[in-house]
């Protein structure tokens, strides 16, 4: 085969292909499929679907070792989101993925069509998305890109899902230097769908039409998928032309269009445009059907001039679709799209070459076997190193500086545990009305329409344990999306994963990356919460400095009845405060120890997976029950920040007892894993139930008054914390925080 190449097209070479992100082997690699020298929109196509955003060259290997299966779980990794059955002949479609170098260059677009490319990759399969979720990390509040990057970020992120009328009702956002070259903005979409209508990418049909529709094509986002998958430079700020730019109304009627289609029986396949754009639908669609496509370039709604084929297909315009439709149902789809007044447009076909051709002007501009383009595609298992350990620190090495409270207060007002309210206030969380726990909890609650069930939801990860300790690190981020679903009452099902990492190419990197799946796997096997999506993003460095890694889970569970939900609130004055799971007080990569002593040192905190489970079982019959009143897991800031931020959130106050025989900062501030607080009106009634299930419980004190007091003289007021909690980030984007830089 021989295809015939404009006279305008650059001529490839090995150089031109090392420019597009091709090594010479990569490109030898080329050439022995094609046995030919590709056109330059061919080297395009190659050097996208080779590319680590699309291709997971590095990671697929490692990926591999994820547990991905359950009875509930309809559809795994492969597809364009995960799908679970939630029961009553219904299902749960969620995913989440970056857009992390996109937003470091133009924070609002960035993060915005970050939103919307999500939510694509949820809508795609048939489901109405319900919610969004963010996972965020920037870098030191004091660097002079911070406030620019937040702001651009979060405006981002709420322009796009409060146009488009999907709530966001949670996520994360952490601060550290590592982050501040190269921030991490990672979302995620929760969507429902019956069992019977969900719908997938393979194309099928020798002869059915191949469609078109939504938003036209312009040159914005070409090659972003290949600048995913480099390192940032000084020069980066000069790849603004690859940021998308998103239209979230545009969006909204796609959704609905694309929703009432699928409400007919007229789509055989259907497949969102998101990184490579029009490459990557076509040629996915193509090869997971065993079969080939042929496109017309001609016909590709078009905002902009002179576009040429490699223009085209590499564009990454956002609102776009691509269908497999039924033979004669042309008329039907188009009605539909016409009346949301999107583009619609038949642009090929589906055939039986196993190729994809492309022809513009009537010249062929590629001709290539799907197969091998997808199935020869690099894999690499690079070299790795496991990461040193680091020895434990004792508690009785960092011993309280002052009164206990007075930690608190500089802790609850610092960085790492300051309210983000400011954030999530320009983020609309009700709209569809469902929405019944937002941000400020351990997980979003939203209700599941129609119904009185519900789904919890939750972004975790502690990359500060990830680097110390990869395996437990991993571990870790899965347990507390785990414990934080079911703090809310919640039966943890599955989850998602955005890994988010430096260069795998530094032995030490991909140690990293190991390490955290191989901590990972252990814990979605031990707690029965298997992954059914994820993302990949790798090369988050700049001038060779690489972010700490970053392994962020997204939990999905489900509650039976949603009034059934806790919240971290105290209810009221009286009740008994009790701590469930061990406490030994480590104080290793803690907040405490960061913050306070100033070292970012130690071992992160074991993770005793028997006892999560066997603890969280406990807690969520507790919350079933209604025998408790609120419930609150522990992580970050360890015990004493639990009770004030549960306190903060029912201004009532608490009186907390020091236990005999336990270092009093480990005990306060260690962050031991697998524990929960919870408040009761019949105490003994939960701690017999402890007793039987064989889980430590310990009564800490009692809720009422004011003020938070400690060992019965240390007080400090709860609205004295409030201020402190609320005033650090609005201060900070005001240009009026001094706060230490790590």
């Amino acid at each position: 085969m021989t295809t015939t190449h404009q006279s305008k097209e650059p001529a490839v070479t090995p150089e031109l292909a090392a420019e597009y992100g091709l090594s010479l082997e990569e490109y030898q690699r080329m050439l022995d499929i094609t046995q030919r020298t590709p056109s330059f929109t061919e080297l395009g196509i190659f050097s996208v679907m080779w590319s680590e955003h699309c291709s997971y060259k590095s990671s697929r290997v490692w990926l591999k070792k994820l547990p991905t299966k359950a009875p509930h779980v309809i559809c795994g990794p492969g597809e364009n989101a995960g799908v679970i059955d939630i029961g009553d002949g219904q299902a749960a479609i969620f995913k989440m993925e970056s857009h992390n170098h996109p937003s470091f260059i133009e924070p609002y677009q960035g993060a915005a069509t970050g939103v919307g490319g999500i939510l694509r990759d949820v809508f795609t399969m048939g489901a109405r998305p319900i919610a969004n979720m963010n996972a965020l990390r920037f870098g030191s509040p004091d660097h002079p890109k911070t406030r620019h990057l937040i702001s651009g970020v979060v405006a981002g992120i709420g322009g796009y899902g409060n146009c488009v009328g999907v709530p966001t009702v949670g996520g994360e956002t952490n601060f550290h230097p590592s982050y501040n070259g190269n921030i991490l903005v990672n979302a995620m979409t929760v969507g429902l769908a019956d069992t019977d209508k969900i719908f997938y990418s393979a194309a099928a049909g020798v002869g059915n039409p191949v469609v078109y529709v939504g938003s036209k094509t312009g040159r914005d986002g070409i090659h972003g998928a290949t600048m995913a998958s480099t390192e940032f430079t000084e020069d980066s700020e000069e790849k603004r032309p690859t940021v998308q730019v998103g239209d979230p109304f545009t969006e909204k009627l796609l959704i609905e269009a694309c929703l009432e289609l699928m409400a007919t029986d007229a789509i055989v396949a259907i497949q969102d445009m998101g990184a490579a754009g029009l490459t990557s639908s076509s040629v996915e669609m193509a090869d997971k059907g065993g079969l080939g496509i042929e496109l017309d370039l001609d016909a590709v709604p078009q905002r902009e001039t002179g576009m040429s084929p490699y223009e085209i297909m590499l564009s990454e315009s956002q609102e776009r679709m691509l269908i497999v439709l039924k033979p004669g149902r042309e008329d039907l789809a188009k009605a539909i799209f016409d009346k949301w007044e999107l583009d619609f447009a038949v642009i090929g076909r589906v055939t039986d070459t196993g190729r994809l051709v492309l022809k513009m002007h009537g010249e062929t501009y590629c001709d290539l076997e799907v197969g091998p383009l997808v199935d020869r595609a690099p894999v690499y298992e690079r070299p790795w190193e496991p990461t040193p350990p680091q020895a434990d620190i004792p508690a009785s090495e960092a011993p309280l500086p002052g009164p206990a409270t007075e930690v608190l207060h500089r802790l609850i007002g610092g960085p790492d545990l300051a309210s983000r309210r400011w954030i999530w206030e320009q983020y609309d969380s009700q709209v569809g009305a469902d929405t019944v726990a937002a941000s400020g909890g351990d997980a979003a609650v939203v209700r599941v329409h129609g119904t009185n069930k519900a789904l919890a939801i939750t972004t975790d990860c502690t990359p500060r344990y990830c680097f110390a300790d990869p395996v437990r690190g991993g571990a870790q981020a899965v347990a507390e999306a785990w414990r934080n679903l079911t703090a809310v009452g919640a039966t943890p099902l599955a989850i998602t994963d955005n890994m988010n990492f430096g260069n795998p190419q530094k032995p030490r990197i991909m140690g990293q990356f190991a390490g955290c799946i191989q901590g990972m796997a252990e814990a979605c096997t031990t707690l029965e919460f298997p992954v059914v999506s994820g993302n990949v993003s790798l090369y988050n460095e700049t001038n060779g400095e690489g972010i700490l890694p970053t392994p962020a889970i997204g939990g999905v569970g489900i509650l039976p009845d949603a009034s059934l939900a806790a919240s971290v609130a105290f209810k009221a004055a009286g009740e008994a405060i009790l701590l469930i799971g061990d406490t030994v007080g480590h104080v290793g990569q803690s907040l405490y120890l960061r913050e306070i002593h100033g070292r970012e040192a130690g071992s992160p905190p074991p993770v005793d997976l028997a006892a999560e489970r066997r603890n969280g079982d406990l807690v969520r019959g507790l919350i079933r029950d209604r025998a408790v009143t609120a419930c609150h897991d522990l992580s970050d800031g360890g015990l004493l920040v639990a009770v004030a931020e549960m306190a903060m959130a029912g201004r009532i106050g608490a009186d907390i007892d020091l236990p005999a025989g336990l270092d009093a900062a480990g005990f306060l501030f260690g962050e031991d894993q697998a524990r929960y607080l919870v408040t009761a009106t019949d105490a003994d009634a939960v701690i017999e139930r402890a007793r039987v299930a064989s889980v430590p419980v310990l009564r800490l004190g009692t809720t009422g008054g004011t003020s938070l007091t400690v060992g019965g003289t240390d007080a400090i007021s709860v609205d004295g914390l409030r201020t402190a909690h609320e005033a650090w980030l609005p201060a900070v984007m005001a240009g009026g925080a001094d706060q230490p830089t790590s």
